[in-house]
């Protein structure tokens, strides 16, 4: 059962905001297109030798297989709203992957990365069991309107901690990179700065210098890889330098995906706290979009189900859409297939208990949401 603090947080977070009458239930998802872990043997050679153990993304994360998406599509479509409308996932995805076979011909000196559809192309010649015909599921899933990815960032990872680790082959990344894998780099010699985290920073002045490129760079080949161009973006690990967010309307964003209550980076480890609320913001020209719910069915030992319709529940109390933030992780299965029977077991109950309960829901995507939040 939900504490009693939980249950005022989750309805004074609903307060402030953008309402409607409708009840609709959104789905965003981070993580998707991005190689963290290769495999199981991968996992296990850089494991023995540096002791990454303890983290799931270290240890499940993979780029999602012919059946992590298959098992996905069935659990979506088996779900019917009140529109007969089946459940749909915005994947918040990346276009780019490390091409870590050029990156080995010229001896890890420099970064080097490729296109997803090269990445499947690769692994599908190396793990043709795993990964046989799955870009290709991937676009079907986006033609059925199953998929409808947003924007990412170009890679998941923080290319001045990497560029500066690669520098003096650090031995764990040079043992990822060698595993075409990029796992456990663990702390960064910056307080401020995550490895997973692509836009976080310590000066603010010189470490974002290239952002503006990476950012331009990243939505162009979302359109190339994806078909279409993205109209919402979250940071990889949510952090993103706040001086930039006026920006993003020019590489054709229109809406933020952020944290309701985050400590803002501002450089050299000074930080200012922000609460963000949902809506179109005139000072930035964005609809903000603040996850409300939180499903993350194979983290921690409870009732993930319950929890999430407990939070759907405070999102519809105060007229606010549901906006059910996750991870592709809760769905992989290419390491053990019992961590995709979980969380998809899980996703079905959730879906099969929302319909119940409120039959008139509507399943959209972020970016039908973004539309009508847009309406000023």
């Amino acid at each position: 059962m939900l504490n009693i603090k939980q249950k005022i947080f989750d309805n004074l977070k609903n307060i402030p905001g953008w309402r409607t009458d409708r009840k609709l239930v959104a789905f965003a998802v981070d993580d998707y297109g991005n190689v963290r872990l290769n495999s199981r043997a991968a996992y296990e050679t850089v494991n023995k030798a540096h002791q990454v153990k303890g983290n799931r993304f270290d240890q499940y994360d993979t780029l999602e297989t012919r059946e992590d998406l298959e098992g996905l599509y069935e659990v979506l479509a088996s779900a019917r709203d009140g529109r007969d409308h089946h459940a749909v996932f915005t994947p918040y995805a990346l276009p780019c992957n490390i091409d870590f076979e050029k990156m080995g011909e010229s001896d890890y000196c420099d970064y080097h990365y490729e296109l997803l559809p090269q990445t499947y192309e690769k692994l599908e010649a190396q793990q043709p069991g795993a990964y046989s015909g799955t870009w290709a599921l991937w676009k079907e899933g986006i033609r059925k309107g199953l998929m409808q990815p947003q924007f990412h960032g170009r890679e998941h990872f923080n290319l001045k901690v990497f560029e500066e680790k690669l520098a003096c082959k650090d031995p764990v990344l040079m043992a990822s990179l060698e595993n075409r894998s990029l796992i456990g780099l663990g702390k960064t010699n910056y307080p401020s700065i995550n490895w997973t985290a692509a836009f976080s920073f310590w000066d603010a002045e010189r470490d974002t210098e290239r952002f503006p490129e990476i950012l331009r760079r990243g939505v162009d080949a979302f359109e190339r890889v994806y078909g279409y161009r993205a109209v919402a973006f979250t940071p990889p690990a949510q952090q993103f330098p706040e001086s930039m967010e006026k920006d993003l309307t020019v590489y054709g964003i229109q809406a933020l995906d952020k944290p309701f209550f985050q400590r803002r980076h501002m450089g050299m480890g000074r930080y200012k706290k922000r609460l963000a609320y949902a809506g179109y913001k005139p000072e930035n020209g964005l609809v903000h979009l603040v996850r409300n719910v939180v499903f993350e069915p194979t983290h921690g030992g409870f009732d993930h189900v319950a929890k999430a319709i407990q939070q759907i529940g405070a999102a519809f109390r105060w007229n606010r859409p549901a906006l059910i933030s996750s991870h592709r992780v809760n769905f992989c299965g290419h390491i053990d297939p019992k961590n995709r029977a979980k969380g998809l077991g899980d996703l079905k109950s959730l879906l099969d208990a929302v319909v119940k309960k409120w039959p008139e829901v509507e399943f959209v995507s972020v970016s039908e949401l973004v539309k009508m939040m847009a309406r000023r």
